[in-house]
C-alpha cells in the first residue's frame, strides 16, 4: 500500500483550532500520514523578495510568511493529535532553527521540500543528526526530499550528502497549478532505479485522480497532494489543494488502482488502468502525463530555477573593503523580483573574503563581488 501524505502545509494560517479540523479532515479522508511547514520567514527569504496575490490585494511575500510562522508549542499539539487520529506526522524545516526545533518533537518524518534541495547546511545538518542517532543505536528519522524544479545533478548532490538508508524521493514539478500534461510520470520507475529507494509523486495538479493513479502504475510508492476545508480560503496553497471529499475520492481510486495491479499482474494492470483513464480523459491526455522518463526541468518550471531554490544572498548593504561575516549573508530563496546568487555550497569559502564594490541588502552573492 502506498503512503498518502495529506500536505496541510500552512492552510491553518497559525490557528490550532483550523490546524485541527485540516487534521481530522485528512484523517477521515482517508491519509496516512499528515504533514505541515514549520515556518520563519528569515529562513525562507529576504524582506525584499516582492509580493504576492491574495483575494485581499497584494502583500510582501516576506510579510505573509511572517503570519504563518508558529510556536514550536503549536506544533508539538499538531502532533500529539496527528498520532491520536492514528496518523504519521511529517514536516518541512526550511532552515536551522525550524529543523532544530522540529527534530525535538521526534517527527515520524522530516520532509525537505523542493526549493531546499540546495540547502547544503541544512541537509548536512540533518545527516549528522541522522548519523549520531545511529551511532547510538537509534533508529535513523526517515527522510522524504522532493525534486520539483530540479536537474538530476541536484538529487545526486543532496544524496550524497543523506545517503540513501530512511529516504525517500518525490517526483515533482513546482509550479502552482502543475500541468497534468508536463508531469513525465514515467521518470518515478527511472529515479528509483537510479538510486534505489522508494519514489512517489508530490502533485500539485488539480485533479485528485490523473496523476495519483498513473504514478501507482509507474511504480511509486508515496503520494503527496495539498489538503484544503476550502479553495475559497486564504492558505498560499488552497487554490490547488483538494477538498476532503476530493481527498477522499483520490485516495479511494489510488486504492482501486492498487487492487487492480495487485489482482492482474504489473504489466495487465497497467494496461488496464491506462485503458480506464484513458476513457475518461483521453489516450493522448495519458501518454502525454507518463511522458518520456528522462529527467528534465518541466516547461512549467524551468524559468523558476534558480529562483525557487536555493541561493546566497546579502542580508545588509555592504561597502568595498568590508569583509564578509557570516552573518552578512543567507542560504534564501530568491523568489519574485531579485536577482539569484551563487550555490549554498560556497557559503563557507566567501566568508572572509572582501568585497570589491558596494552590495545591496537582498541581492545575490556573485563572485565577480570578490576582490581576487
Amino acid at each position: 500500500m502506498s503512503l498518502i501524505i495529506a500536505e496541510i502545509g500552512t492552510s491553518h494560517e497559525g490557528s490550532i483550532q483550523k490546524a485541527k479540523e485540516l487534521i481530522d479532515a485528512a484523517a477521515d479522508s482517508g491519509a496516512d500520514c499528515i504533514k505541515f511547514q514549520w515556518v520563519y520567514a528569515d529562513e525562507i527569504l529576504h524582506p525584499d523578495t516582492g509580493f504576492v496575490k491574495l483575494p485581499t490585494g497584494n502583500i510582501p511575500l516576506y510579510e505573509r510568511f511572517r503570519q504563518l510562522e508558529c510556536t514550536p508549542e503549536f506544533y508539538k499539539e499538531c502532533i500529539e493529535y496527528t498520532h491520536k487520529k492514528n496518523c504519521k506526522f511529517c514536516c518541512s524545516p526550511f532552515g536551522l532553527k525550524s529543523l532544530e526545533q522540529l527534530l525535538k518533537l521526534k517527527p515520524d518524518f522530516v520532509k525537505i521540500a523542493s526549493p531546499e534541495l540546495n540547502h547544503f547546511p541544512l541537509l548536512q545538518a540533518l545527516a549528522e543528526f541522522r548519523k549520531n542517532q545511529a551511532e547510538n543505536g537509534q533508529k535513523q528519522v526517515p527522510v522524504i526530499i522532493s525534486s520539483g524544479v530540479s536537474k538530476l545533478s541536484d538529487i545526486e548532490n543532496a544524496l550524497e550528502i543523506l545517503g540513501t538508508d530512511g529516504i525517500q524521493l518525490l517526483h515533482c514539478i513546482t509550479s502552482y497549478p502543475a500541468p497534468e500534461e508536463e508531469y513525465n510520470l514515467s521518470l518515478i520507475k527511472n529515479l528509483h532505479n537510479i538510486f534505489g529507494i522508494e519514489t512517489g509523486v508530490s502533485d500539485h495538479s488539480l485533479s485528485p485522480i490523473l496523476v495519483p493513479c498513473l504514478s501507482i502504475i509507474c511504480g511509486g510508492t508515496i503520494i503527496e497532494k495539498h489538503i484544503t476545508l476550502s479553495k475559497e480560503t486564504s492558505g498560499l496553497d488552497d487554490p490547488v489543494a483538494l477538498e476532503p471529499e476530493q481527498f477522499a475520492l483520490m485516495v479511494h481510486v489510488v486504492h482501486q488502482t492498487e487492487a487492480t495491479m495487485r489482482h492482474y499482474g504489473s504489466q495487465t494492470g497497467y494496461e488496464r488502468t491506462i485503458d480506464q483513464l484513458s476513457e475518461q480523459f483521453g489516450k493522448e491526455k495519458i501518454m502525454a502525463v507518463l511522458g518520456d522518463g528522462i529527467k528534465k526541468l518541466a516547461p512549467a518550471e524551468k524559468e523558476n530555477y534558480g529562483r525557487t531554490n536555493r541561493s546566497l544572498h546579502y542580508t545588509k548593504n555592504l561597502e568595498a573593503g568590508a569583509k564578509i561575516k557570516a552573518e552578512d549573508i543567507a542560504v534564501l530563496r530568491t523568489e519574485k523580483i531579485l536577482t539569484p546568487g551563487i550555490s549554498p555550497e560556497f557559503e563557507k569559502i566567501i566568508i572572509g573574503k572582501t568585497l570589491a564594490r558596494n552590495v545591496k541588502s537582498g541581492s545575490g552573492v556573485r563572485l565577480e563581488d570578490f576582490l581576487v
